[in-house]
């Protein structure tokens, strides 16, 4: 495909989109229409796709319309480029620009930065000084980390297997295990480190969030909202320390008895029912459900789905989970709190509110990463009493 084939290409995926078609069904659903598509060609219309994603607002007042076309319209021009030199007609190219495609300035700070308007002011206030950095770095493609798993190796043996497979990784200080992927991203899933175990895809604050639960031996862990089980995983790494997992929705723990073995780790899987039974466990883990803000950057259609109603019903949602698992933790143990998010509504005031009805508890420590700084953007907070 040429380059501008590319771009008609993702001008209709984007349309599909925008009439509320998943992502990922619209882009599976080009590529088995386009059976004439390459890998890199695949690759770059998916980057094309997710880029517009990231900055619909932005590239549609730049393109003049939020449409697939608009949208690929205000990417070019985001980046300095003319469009005419892609739309052209010729061929698979979209059609030449028409003189009422020439675009606007900026209506809004919510605009220029891809954020809702209703959000903006909840945004701002969230994040303060840092709000238009973290804003700008959501409009970014998100690196590439991995976890080096402890059971089988180490991050100086993690990154000479990974070269051997033409991946050039380097560490990343938020914590001992975090990899950053520099070169050859797209080779992780077959490499030789990640089939074997070696090491895991997992965002480096992801795995910092269980770094700082200073786990030790004899310990018994719960992760309460597992997910796919990455941070059970992490977990689970750590010498002497009994794993469980649990999830509302098993069906999303499916793959985790797999990814367990080839990690050589022993995870438990608990049923409602059998966390009751179990309980209680030194330390419980909650990443709760949340708005994904912090990591919008690798699931843009988020950003766009959120509405203040479902930021209140995350809160409220948030706090019940909160309240449930602290009654799984003994006196002496640890509930901690976590979110790949980065708004006050789903973190501090959630962790105020459970305070404040909840004597005896306390906050020991919390901490939030920015997807301005190196990460996605998470939030945790370790409560004891």
């Amino acid at each position: 495909m040429t380059p501008a084939a590319r771009f008609q290409a993702s001008i209709e995926i984007l349309d599909e989109i925008l009439r509320d078609v998943p992502v990922e069904k619209a882009l599976t659903g080009w590529a088995r229409r386009s059976r004439f598509a390459g890998s890199k060609d695949r690759a770059a219309v998916r980057d094309h796709v997710f880029g517009a994603l990231r900055c619909k607002r932005s590239f549609a007042a730049l393109g003049g319309a939020e449409t697939g076309r608009g949208l690929m319209l205000g990417a070019l021009r985001a980046a300095g480029s003319d469009p005419s030199d892609l739309f052209t007609g010729v061929g698979h190219a979209p059609s030449p620009v028409g003189e009422d495609e020439t675009g606007r300035a900026f209506l809004s700070e919510a605009e220029q930065y891809d954020i809702p308007d209703w959000l903006w002011p909840v945004f701002k206030a969230s994040l303060q000084d840092q709000a238009i950095n973290v804003a700008q770095a959501l409009q970014t493609r998100a690196p590439v980390h991995l976890r080096v798993n402890l059971i089988k190796s180490d991050s100086d043996r993690a990154i000479a297997a990974l070269a051997a497979d033409g991946i050039t990784a380097r560490a990343h200080d938020a914590c001992d295990t975090a990899l950053e992927v520099l070169d050859g991203a797209r080779k992780v899933a077959q490499s030789q480190a990640f089939l074997t175990g070696l090491v895991e895809l997992q965002d480096a604050a992801s795995q910092a969030i269980v770094a700082d639960l200073n786990l030790q031996p004899g310990q018994r862990v719960l992760d309460y909202c597992a997910g796919g089980g990455g941070k059970s995983l992490a977990i689970a790494a750590h010498v002497g320390v009994e794993v469980f997992a649990h999830d509302v929705n098993p069906a999303r723990m499916r793959d985790l008895p797999d990814r367990a073995e080839r990690a050589g780790a022993q995870v438990t899987i608990l049923t409602p029912d059998a966390v009751r039974s179990q309980a209680p466990f030194d330390v419980v883990l909650v990443d709760a459900p949340c708005s994904g803000s912090g990591s919008w950057r690798r699931a843009p259609a988020g950003k766009w789905a959120l509405t203040p109603e479902r930021l209140k019903e995350l809160s409220a949602l948030q706090l019940s989970i909160l309240e449930e698992t602290s009654g799984f933790v003994p006196p002496d143990g640890t509930l901690a709190y976590a979110t790949c998010s980065m708004l006050n509504p789903e973190n501090q005031e959630v962790v105020e509110n459970f305070l404040g009805s909840h004597s005896g508890w306390n906050m020991s420590y919390q901490k939030l990463w920015l997807a301005a700084h190196g990460t996605d953007g998470f939030f945790t907070a370790h409560l004891t009493r």
